[in-house]
């Protein structure tokens, strides 16, 4: 079986600044490629999953979303980091619009993403890490036993009281990544 770090995007990899889509809006976070280069030499699968209302919402497409993606994905290549893949939910429950106003087992604090991720990668989630910077991340982990978790400080505070590991920075996860 696999190994795999599940990282958000929005807060993340990137800075949380809202509804982002286009590569001129999107800002790498300190530390993620050092991160990112440490988990594969670790053995570790890197997948992304995130919530995407903005789809939802109707602020951007999915078309516009995917290429954002691609965008990000030869970013990471160009610093020798190979995303495995990327999951994303395009719904919102509540203030989605058309086929996108809908509850959806993908969308975190739900472990959709997860799981899809397990069953299509072989992976052993107890031996696993997620990285989240919102509660909904930590609960999507939790939920499925993601053997450690994660959290980035950052726009959000974490209110859930789990098992969870709290740092200040991506360099200071990084430097943790190894040690169980």
């Amino acid at each position: 079986m696999n190994k795999a770090i599940f990282l958000d995007r929005d807060g993340v990899i990137n800075e949380d600044t809202g509804y982002v889509y286009l590569p001129e809006d999107f800002r790498f976070i300190e530390g993620i490629f050092e991160l990112c280069h440490t988990a594969q030499e670790l053995g570790y699968l890197i997948i992304v999953i995130t919530n995407q209302a903005g789809i939802a919402r109707g602020y951007y497409t999915e078309e516009d979303f995917r290429s954002l993606n691609e965008w990000m994905l030869m970013e990471f290549a160009g610093q020798g980091v190979s995303i495995t893949a990327v999951y994303y939910c395009p719904y919102h429950p509540e203030y989605g619009v058309g086929k996108y106003k809908q509850d959806s087992f993908d969308r975190k604090p739900n472990p959709g993403m997860i799981l899809k991720a397990r069953d299509e990668f072989d992976i052993d989630l107890s031996s696993s890490v997620l990285i989240g910077d919102k509660d909904a991340d930590i609960e999507a982990g939790g939920r499925v036993g993601v053997g450690r978790i994660m959290f980035l400080k950052g726009k959000y505070p974490l209110t859930l009281s789990e098992d969870t590991d709290v740092y200040e920075s991506l360099f200071e996860i990084e430097t943790q990544l190894g040690i169980n």
